[in-house]
């Protein structure tokens, strides 16, 4: 800014005024690798925006960043609360009656024996999609189940699971932990398809845990089938899969510890979350707390989500325990570990020498003493270390990772070698199926602490303009804000943050925390409370900064102007770049011109503000001042954005000012002033004068003292343009001689200020009015002295009251016995002061009581001496800084007391209560045994809950050492733990005798020893404060261990007779736990063991005799009497093993079904000619016994053979013409109706045309011959029918379509197969093969006999392995040679026979080709490697190393060769088939055992002794696993099931509607109307015999292999069908067939089903036939040159021959045939066709 004069000067001053405005200057704020060093600041930085109170207490709370509500879950209440956090929605979640040894009440069927009570609800897990808009909370009641509710409104139940009447799992119910102290985390992610999953992790609260009830037997144990961790689906459109394991195999999914390690993996998560495509979830392991102090409990598992789009797309979804891997967190350093992590949370900051952000994991650790700390840890070191870990295990065992052989679900061998595998960046990080896991890292991953307190709970991190800033939560409800620097907001009530707090998604400048019963909304930064730009960043606030156009602290977001550059000025910046305004000069004289600067603000790079001229003003001086202070501001919007002041001053002023020393009052001015000697003028410019001028040679501006002399205010006048002369002003002073109090000396001492007075008529008046004027005063007059006494010292302050004491204190002299004394001139008034010699006396002290007190005061302190009362005034002060107040002086005794003493008051709160004074009676009691210790005995307390102590000293609450009643500001660290200590009330510890007896019987005089066993408690007790009454006597105690001591007296009792009680006393608590009994009379004890011994002695003869006659008998009974035993225990055994498998195994196939192939459906040719030629087709395939073979990239496969039907038809050259034109002639006969219906009627009328020539022949080859013209075969169809049904009606209805006996009945069953096939395959299909594959997986679970057939899993009692046979799966690699792919991991039994080894090896080889190119298992050959110095063994069924058994060679099985779990193996083809052994099942049993012998009752009778050691029990036990398989197969019936009995709304049945509808034509022709009737023929044309036929030949559909075993299954399950289909109720009782009794439960379901099908298929709109055929025809038109109908003719033509004769008659009977000549033409085809007969392959 420039100012210039306006006129009359040349000369001019430049003023420049100068703002700094900086620009970004980086900064590192956080180093990572030391401590912060911290200081105390207020608690301004942190406000509590809005609060939210709940009366329970809190559980987990989520943010909706789209809505901003927040849910909030509570005990027994969810709350949907708006962004001001007021209630929305409120809804109650409990309590309810439940059990934790019941199942879910949700799960159908499943009664409890057991009572329920009302229980708590507390939330597990709450979890927002957002997506599917749905809310999902899982509380601890009903085994931890789930619920989704509405996003809009909690109250309400998004979507109902599950369903009634659905099939539902314990496994889709027991989702989190069942318990109020378990721990739950999850997490919400969605796969690559979009599909939303839910990421579980849940502590074990089973058997053997402290959660688990106690005093329950394992009968009581609830279905552990929760497993660790677990990925769930949550597709709410697929609620048949809802919250189930949904990636098959469904062990892969699931993360579950082995029972029998359970209690060394303790299991307790913390926090689970998302970092790139990873899941990291911070756990505890709990088992080993309290063993190695300086070994970290803390784990980080990651596992790798389905979520990464940049992933090769597979079929398979990412499994779980794959990818799984875990690493120890160790935050410390020297030893000084904290091992237990309470809470996490991801962030990404700003480092040193990186560029841009990185991100990190901040944890809380604690240790066993309440210590914390906080810990960061680079996510980049962390994936770098699972890499390397991958790496390590690939490469062979290694100490730096193990494999986890505690995970049921895990690869369970060691690290091994993976030479030809190269690991890409993709198998590092998340493993694969060949790769061990899952793992763990053995060496932990270890940072140093960044800061250390007490009592830290959870933490949260924000990256704030390139500063970390860490917020930090307490136990003691405390929230501390950390970033180099320190702020602390006390929360309400003092409770326990709890560790998970969020950043609202919105607006990161608000915390969302919880405590026990809050909820809280904190602003992170109260900026506004600094009001200028050094105070806003001097804080050190590093979301605080100057908004420099709104001139005020803010955050960046609020200053509106913050786009515009260095407009807002953040902390990394400094104060040294705040605004600021300088003058160039600082100040200057009125004599120059002065332009005002124009208040507009322009922003240069320079970073000066430069200001434009605007109207000129003139500043007028007040008179009394020379200079004045300008206030110069630049504003925005008229807000200031910088200040300053100009000093503007006037020379010449101060000569006036200062008219009697005006010129060194000029010299002396802060500013540069000249003395005129020539016009004695004080100027400003000495240029202009002429002659000498005086001048100060330096002079000093300070800045800070231009106010001293004057506070003249600016006002600006309107413009002038002269200055007008101003008089000089004069001072005059104004007094009164009467005023105030005074006597003559005062009076007269007037005259040292100038005053005029004189004394007269006893008054101070002016002099002229006193005549005459007498100048002597009366005498002096002494009224008062005082103190009276003082100490030897001096410096008593005397002071001496009277009138008249003189004139002034130059004329008073006071001397106190010879020592004159010092007068106060400045106190000399009425009466004096002065300080007065050394008295006589001289206080003295002798004691001080007592010697210490605690540092927040308030001791009471006695001064015992003498003369303590001498002196003015008495002070005591500690330490020569604190005063203390005088309580009172005593006069009698020389005491000085002060600071009352209070008692030592220890106060027991509860969270949710205050202190009040009846609580505190028991606790003062209190005793002090030495300096450094206080006993104090706890009141009682109602129920278990964690309160507070705290202590009061002097009646003042102790704080820690750091306290002090000033009032000084304390360190949060020691006042976390100063004032409140945490205290914890757990249930009465239980004591019980060693055997749990009530009563002992003790003699007296004899020594007593009791053993006392201690229940398990959280009471950590020492063995003071255990003491045992027995009676009135005291017993000596001595311990074991923890668990067990032993109570001994050796005295005589006090009490020798009567009952005398053991009474166990800890502390307050006392418990009888048993009664002694003491004896009576000596005598009569001596005389009763007598008369015992003599009875004891003739028993002893009587047993002696009786054993001697009788010793066999006694010998056989007692073998009896151990078998029975032996027998009960297994029966025992099984039927409890059986209940687990009922219960457990429902889920199993979820866990090992996965085939990556599609179905494997059979062609439709293929699957006509299974069907119509059945026989034909199993005598054919039964002759393929050397198939053909073919070499392929991907292995050898078995080339498919042609059926004979599908063959080309080729007649013998002399005869072709003739047979082709005879066969063109039959064709045309057969497509005559007439001829078609009297041909098979003719046939079917000789009592020679067999049955299997009417089915599988004549029906068969006849709908080949017209599948072309379906329409005119379903003509043919019905007429047959309607002839059958006039037959059947005559008789029994009912019995029509029963059996299949005539062609009319077959023709059926093909026209429904070609009329379903395609229902069949797209609907149906799925659930059967699903169902086939779940037989298979089921059987091959346990051990089957290779030779009968039987198996430990099975539907069918036939087959039942009626043998507790142990079995082991292992899992070993194998190579095949000549396949395209890597070694496949096999789960193999270790009883599987060679046979059964090779057939699951194969099955994992070639499980993506139809089993028709498999190879045999007897064209393999299996070698074995030992290892390392072994050589190669050839496995097989029987070698020279097999094994006699029971005079039977046993066959060889994987436990016979030892081999191992991960052991390798290699198979090749053979060159060619030895027969030396056939199939095992065909083997002979009299010579060849695998697990079982034949099962013969007789033979077992008379089984030799020898054979004992073979534990037979009852078979019947072993039923069950027939309960156990059922079970498992249950949900894949009940599906396949399902789809065979609905409607399809996109393919209706319509061949099903049709021949329905016809039936229901000639019912009513015929007057039927019975509807059981009708019911029959629907079910004996379609159920039983399509669907039934179907279910027990799966082989007609899929290219698979069915086995024996299959078939006895589905024998089962076909007459369950069967059924469900019948009218008639089942009558069942204890006599009838396990078949039968299996599915008994679930017919009554199925009939149902049946009805309810049948009722939909009568509900639809007719089809006329019209549509019919339109469908028809289709159907041919898609499969016409499937078939040669050539062949088919010719075999027709056959029977035409054979029944020659009767053909001929019965067309010579008939008069349309006569009519049409069709005699004649049949005679033409015999004559073309004679004597070329071509030999078919099924006569063959």
């Amino acid at each position: 800014s420039v100012f210039r004069r306006s006129a009359g000067n040349s000369l001019s001053s430049r003023i420049v005024a100068r703002v700094s405005l900086t620009t970004p200057a980086l900064f590192l704020a956080v180093f990572l690798t030391s401590h912060w060093t911290l200081h105390s600041r207020p608690v301004g930085a942190l406000q509590i925006q809005q609060a939210f109170t709940s009366p329970n207490e809190t559980n987990n709370f989520v943010v909706d960043e789209v809505s901003r509500r927040v849910y909030l879950a509570t005990v027994n209440s969810l709350y949907q609360l708006n962004a001001t956090l007021v209630t929305e929605v409120e809804n109650g979640t409990g309590p309810v009656k439940d059990s934790m040894l019941c199942h879910a009440p949700q799960l159908p069927q499943a009664p409890c024996e057991h009572a329920k009570t009302l229980t708590d609800n507390y939330n597990k897990l709450l979890v927002l999609d957002r997506e599917q808009k749905v809310l999902v909370t899982c509380g601890s009641v009903y085994q931890g189940f789930c619920e989704l509710r509405k996003m809009d409104n909690v109250s309400q139940i998004a979507v109902e699971f599950p369903k009634p009447n659905a099939t539902v799992f314990p496994s889709m119910l027991n989702i989190v932990a069942n318990h109020p102290n378990a721990s739950t985390v999850g997490l919400i992610f969605r796969s690559q398809e979009g599909t939303p999953r839910l990421l579980v992790g849940a502590t074990y609260t089973g058997m053997g845990t402290e959660y688990f009830p106690k005093n329950h037997s394992k009968e009581d144990l609830r279905f552990e089938n929760t497993p660790e961790i677990a990925i769930r689906s949550l597709n709410t459109k697929d609620l048949n899969r809802l919250f189930t394991y949904d990636i098959n195999p469904s062990e892969d999914n699931v993360f579950k510890i082995k029972q029998e390690v359970k209690p060394k993996n303790k299991l307790s998560f913390v926090h689970a979350f998302t970092q790139k495509s990873y899941s990291y979830i911070a756990i505890n392991n709990d088992a080993n707390t309290g063993l190695k102090e300086s070994q970290p409990n803390s784990i980080l598992a990651r596992i790798c989500l389905d979520t990464d789009g940049t992933r090769k797309s597979t079929s398979e979804s990412r499994k779980l325990t794959e990818s799984y891997i875990q690493m120890g967190l160790k935050c410390g350093a020297n030893g000084d570990i904290y091992n237990r992590i309470v809470s996490v949370f991801p962030a990404e900051i700003n480092v040193e020498d990186r560029a841009g952000v990185e991100p990190y994991l901040f944890g809380v650790f604690t240790k066993a003493n309440r210590k914390s700390a906080l810990c960061a840890f680079r996510f980049a070191d962390i994936e770098e270390t699972i890499r390397q870990g991958r790496r390590n295990c690939s490469n062979g065992p290694n100490s730096d990772v193990q494999v986890l052989d505690s995970v049921i679900q895990g690869s369970g061998a060691e690290c091994e070698t993976k030479v030809k595998v190269v690991l890409q960046p993709e198998l590092l990080n998340c493993g694969a199926a060949h790769l061990q896991h899952p793992l763990a890292l053995r060496k932990p991953l270890s940072a140093a602490p960044l800061y250390e307190a007490s009592g830290l709970s959870s933490v949260a991190v924000d990256n704030v303009h390139n500063r970390t800033v860490v917020f930090l939560g307490t136990v003691n409800g405390r929230l501390h804000k950390v970033s180099g620097t320190s702020w602390s907001l006390r929360l309400p009530a003092g409770e326990s943050v709890h560790h998970i707090m969020t950043f609202d998604p919105n607006d990161r400048d608000y915390l969302y925390l919880m405590t026990t019963h809050h909820l809280l909304r904190v602003q992170v930064a109260v900026c506004g409370q600094y009001t200028s730009c050094s105070d806003c960043l001097s804080a050190c606030d590093a979301f605080c900064g100057w908004c420099t156009l709104e001139s005020r602290c803010s955050i960046q977001r609020e200053c509106s102007s913050g786009g515009v550059s260095r407009s807002w000025i953040s902390l990394k910046e400094g104060p040294q770049q705040c605004p600021s305004m300088t003058f160039t000069p600082p100040e200057f004289s009125t004599t120059t011109d002065i332009k005002v600067p124009q208040t507009h603000l322009i922003l240069n790079p320079d970073r000066h503000i430069k200001t434009l001229p605007q109207t000129v003003f003139f500043f007028f001086l007040p008179l009394w001042c020379n200079h004045i202070s300008v206030p110069v501001a630049i504003k925005v919007k008229g807000i200031s954005v910088v200040s300053g002041r100009l000093i503007i001053y006037d020379c010449g002023r101060t000569a006036d000012i200062h008219p009697n020393t005006a010129c060194t009052s000029c010299l002396s001015t802060k500013w540069r002033c000249y003395w005129d000697q020539q016009s004695n003028a004080c100027i400003s410019d000495k240029d202009n004068v002429q002659g000498m001028v005086l001048e100060v040679s330096t002079v000093n501006h300070p800045i800070n003292e231009l106010h001293a002399h004057n506070s003249c205010a600016f006002k600006p006048s309107p413009p002038i343009t002269k200055i007008t002369h101003i008089a000089h002003a004069r001072t005059k002073q104004v007094y009164s001689c009467s005023g105030g109090d005074s006597d003559c000396s005062q009076c007269w001492g007037r005259e040292q200020q100038g005053h005029l007075c004189a004394w007269c008529d006893n008054s101070c008046r002016p002099r002229q009015q006193c005549q005459p004027i007498g100048l002597q005063c009366p005498d002096p007059s002494v009224h008062k002295i005082q103190p009276l006494n003082g100490p030897l010292g001096g410096g008593t302050l005397l002071t001496v009251q009277g009138r008249n004491l003189g004139r002034g204190s130059a004329e008073v002299k006071v001397t106190i016995g010879d020592v004159p004394c010092d007068l106060l001139p400045d106190r000399y008034t009425a009466h004096i002061v002065t300080p007065p010699p050394p008295p006589p006396q001289e206080p003295k002290l002798d004691d001080l009581m007592p010697r210490y007190g605690p540092l927040a005061g308030g001791t009471r302190l006695t001064i015992r001496g003498a003369s303590l009362k001498a002196g003015s005034a008495v002070k005591v002060k500690v330490n020569a800084t604190q005063d203390c107040e005088i309580d009172r002086i005593y006069n009698s005794v020389e005491n000085l007391v002060f600071e009352r003493w209070k008692l030592l008051v220890i106060c027991l709160i509860s969270q949710a209560e205050s202190c009040d004074l009846h609580v505190l009676s028991d606790w003062q009691v209190c005793s002090i045994p030495s300096s450094t210790l206080i006993l104090c005995r706890s009141p009682a307390a109602g129920q278990s809950q964690q309160v507070v102590a705290q202590f009061y000293l002097n009646g003042i609450l102790y704080r820690g050492d750091g306290h002090t009643s000033s009032g000084l500001a304390l360190d949060e660290e020691e006042e976390s733990h100063g004032g409140h200590f945490l205290f914890e009330y757990v249930e009465d510890p239980q004591f019980y005798t060693a055997n749990k007896e009530k009563l002992i019987k003790h003699h007296p005089g004899e020594p007593l020893t009791l053993i006392i066993n201690k229940g398990p408690s959280e009471l950590d007790l020492t063995e003071d404060e255990y003491s045992v009454m027995i009676g009135s006597d005291r017993c000596d105690i001595s311990f074991n261990n923890k668990q067990m001591f032993h109570c001994t007296i050796n005295r005589t009792l006090s009490f020798r007779t009567g009952d005398l009680p053991v009474t166990v006393r800890v502390g307050d608590f006392q418990k009888v736990i048993a009664v002694v009994q003491n004896g009576g009379n000596e005598l009569a004890i001596i005389v009763t063991v007598a008369v015992c011994c003599v009875l004891l002695l003739l028993c002893t003869v009587a047993l002696v005799v009786y054993c001697t006659k009788s010793r066999r008998a006694e010998r056989y009974w007692q073998k009896t009497l151990l078998q029975m035993e032996e027998m009960e225990s297994q029966i025992r055994e099984e039927i409890r093993k059986g209940f687990a498998e009922l219960q457990t195994d429902m889920t199993d196939l979820t866990k090992e079904l996965n085939r990556s192939q599609g179905i494997p459906f059979l062609e439709y040719k293929q699957f006509v000619t299974r069907t119509f030629f059945p026989k034909m087709c199993s005598d054919y395939e039964r002759s393929l016994v050397q198939p053909v073979y073919k070499n392929d990239p991907l292995g050898p496969r078995a080339l498919p053979e042609t059926h004979p039907l599908l063959q080309e038809w080729q007649p013998p050259n002399t005869t072709r013409p003739n047979m082709e034109e005879g066969i063109t002639l039959f064709s045309t006969l057969l497509n005559n109706k007439h001829f078609l219906v009297t041909f098979v009627h003719a046939l079917e009328q000789q009592k020679d045309f067999a049955v299997r020539d009417r089915l599988c022949n004549l029906a068969s080859l006849l709908t080949i011959a017209l599948h072309g013209k379906l329409e005119y075969y379903t003509s043919i169809m019905k007429e047959l029918l309607v002839d059958l049904i006039d037959a059947s009606a005559s008789k029994n209805p009912k019995l029509m379509l029963r059996r299949t006996e005539s062609v009319v009945e077959k023709m059926l069953t093909n026209w429904m197969s070609i009329c379903m096939y395609g229902y069949l395959k797209e609907t149906v299909g799925e659930p059967f093969f699903l169902l086939l594959c779940a037989i298979k997986q089921q059987i091959n679970k346990g051990s089957i006999d290779a030779i009968t057939g039987k198996a430990r899993y099975t539907l069918n009692e036939e087959w039942l392995l009626r043998e507790n046979i142990e079995a082991k799966p292992l899992n070993i690699n194998v190579s095949f040679q000549g396949f395209g792919m890597d070694s496949v991991s096999v789960r193999v039994m270790n009883t599987d026979t060679i046979c059964q080894l090779k057939e699951k090896i194969l099955e994992a080889f070639y499980k993506n080709l139809p089993y028709s190119q498999w190879p045999r298992e007897e064209d393999v050959e299996l070698e074995w490697f030992p290892g390392v110095g072994c050589r190669s063994r050839i496995l097989q069924d029987l070698d020279n190393t097999s094994v006699m058994e029971d005079g039977r060679k046993k066959l060889n099985t994987v436990f016979h060769y030892q081999i191992p779990e991960g052991a390798s193996l290699a198979m090749s083809m053979k060159d060619k088939r030895e027969n030396t052994l056939g199939r095992a099942k065909d083997l002979d049993t009299e010579k060849y055992v695998h697990l079982v012998l034949p099962h013969d009752e007789l033979t077992e009778m008379k089984k030799s002794h020898r054979h004992s050691h073979r534990k037979k029990v009852l078979p019947e036990i072993y039923l069950t696993r027939l309960l156990s398989t059922k079970g498992t197969l249950q949900k894949f019936l009940d599906d396949l099931f399902q789809a065979i009995l609905s409607i399809s709304q996109d393919r209706p049945p319509l061949a099903v509607k049709y021949f329905f509808d016809f039936l229901e034509e000639q019912a009513d022709k015929r007057g039927i109307t019975d509807p059981d009737t009708l019911h029959i023929w629907k079910t004996n044309s379609l159920p039983l015999r399509f669907w039934v036929n179907i279910l027990k030949n799966p082989q007609f559909v899929f290219d698979i292999d069915k086995t024996d075993h299959m078939d006895a299954c589905l024998s089962v399950i076909a007459q369950a069908f069967i059924d469900a289909c019948s009218i008639s109720d089942l009558q069942l009782g204890k006599d009838s067939p396990t078949n039968k009794l299996l599915y008994a439960k679930e017919i009554p379901e199925y009939k149902k089903r049946v009805q309810s099908y049948y009722k939909q298929i009568q509900d639809m709109p007719p089809l006329s036939e019209q549509e019919m055929n339109a469908h028809l025809a289709e159907e041919s038109r898609k499969y016409r040159n499937e078939f040669n109908t050539n062949l088919a003719l010719t075999e027709i033509y056959k029977y035409a021959k054979r029944y020659r004769t009767q053909v001929v008659n019965a067309l010579d009977s008939n008069p349309t045939a006569r009519r049409t000549q069709l005699q004649h033409k049949f005679d033409q085809v015999i004559a073309l066709m004679e004597d070329n007969i071509y030999e078919c392959c099924s006569e063959a």
